[in-house]
């Protein structure tokens, strides 16, 4: 009778191997022969291609020419990069410059052939074009503000002068002049003023003005100090509106006198000398006391020698004197 040889470790190992090996391969056919459960799913699945993916290589050729192989590659341009070079560039431009300048100058295009002048009404285009002197000159030389000073500082009438350049060849000069109102005469010499007072030289005939002879000068008024451009009053601004308020009661042909001492004033056609002094506020006041004055003196036949109604509160006048008899200064009462 045999007896049951024990197992050592190392069989004991390889039969528990064994034994697990054929368990996992019943559970593993088990679960193959298991039906599977259907699964629904929402969304709906991506679509799968069969087609294999290519990737794109560099195709090769191979010519059999019975030479040694060799292959044939793309070939590749490169355009030439230029690097920016200052000096080159400067080159360039100055040249440019120096070609425009010399065409501006060069061309009787960019020259001036005459002056557009606007606004003049005594003064002449040709005596505004003379003084500017733009005529045949190259457009790129004309100095406007330069021009604008030459006019106002040779023609003292002009109130303001504006002067525009336009391309290719057009200058436009916009000329105001002043307005004169009185016609004074000293002497054998006379001059045009304006309402500001300022004296310039007359031109041809102008209607409206108020003829004054001076017997000596007036006091100059006070130059405007926003205008550089405009000269001194020849007479204060005063002055000048008292003569245009006194000129209406003046009598039918006669003309009004000055003089420093008793300021403006007239011969009266009946034989006297008549003052009314330079204020022109209260020159209507005057105009009443002397009206009066005169009607009280005619009323009594009393023919004077002159009338001063200067001060209107205290007017005066004064009788011929002669050899035999000496008549005084007579104050009139303003009341009377």
């Amino acid at each position: 009778m045999s007896e049951k040889r024990e197992l050592t470790r190392a069989e004991t190992a390889r039969l528990r191997r064994a034994q697990r090996a054929v368990k996992e391969m019943e559970q593993t056919k088990k679960q193959a022969t298991r039906p599977v459960v259907p699964v629904t799913s929402r969304t709906r699945p991506a679509p799968v291609s069969s087609r294999p993916i290519l990737v794109a290589r560099p195709r090769r050729f191979n010519i059999a020419l019975g030479l040694p192989e060799f292959h044939l590659h793309k070939p590749k341009f490169a355009m030439p990069r230029f690097r920016a070079n200052l000096r080159f560039a400067s080159i360039l431009i100055s040249l440019f410059l120096g070609v425009a300048i010399y065409l501006a100058f060069a061309l009787p295009y960019f020259y001036v052939p005459a002056a557009t002048v606007l606004g003049n009404n005594r003064i002449s285009k040709e005596e505004i074009t003379n003084v500017t002197g733009v005529v045949g000159q190259s457009i790129f030389m004309v100095q406007p503000d330069e021009l604008e000073t030459r006019l106002r500082t040779n023609y003292p009438e002009l109130l303001s002068a504006e002067v525009k350049v336009y391309l290719p060849n057009h200058v436009y000069v916009t000329v105001s002049e002043r307005t004169p109102v009185i016609l004074w005469q000293k002497g054998e010499g006379y001059t045009w003023i304006d309402a500001t007072g300022v004296a310039f030289r007359p031109r041809g005939l102008e209607a409206g003005l108020v003829p004054v002879i001076a017997v000596d000068e007036p006091v100059p008024g006070v130059k405007v100090l926003d205008d550089p451009f405009s000269p001194p009053p020849y007479m204060q601004k005063e002055l000048v509106d008292a003569v245009l308020a006194l000129s209406p009661l003046l009598p039918a042909g006669q003309t009004m006198t000055f003089d420093s001492a008793h300021g403006l004033g007239w011969k009266d056609p009946r034989g006297w000398q008549a003052y009314f002094g330079t204020s022109a506020q209260d020159m209507p006041l005057k105009a009443r006391v002397y009206q009066s004055l005169v009607d009280s003196l005619m009323a009594r036949s009393v023919y004077p020698e002159y009338i001063n109604v200067v001060y209107p509160e205290a007017p005066y006048y004064r009788m011929a004197v002669t050899e035999t008899e000496a008549t005084p200064e007579e104050t009139v009462d303003s009341e009377q």
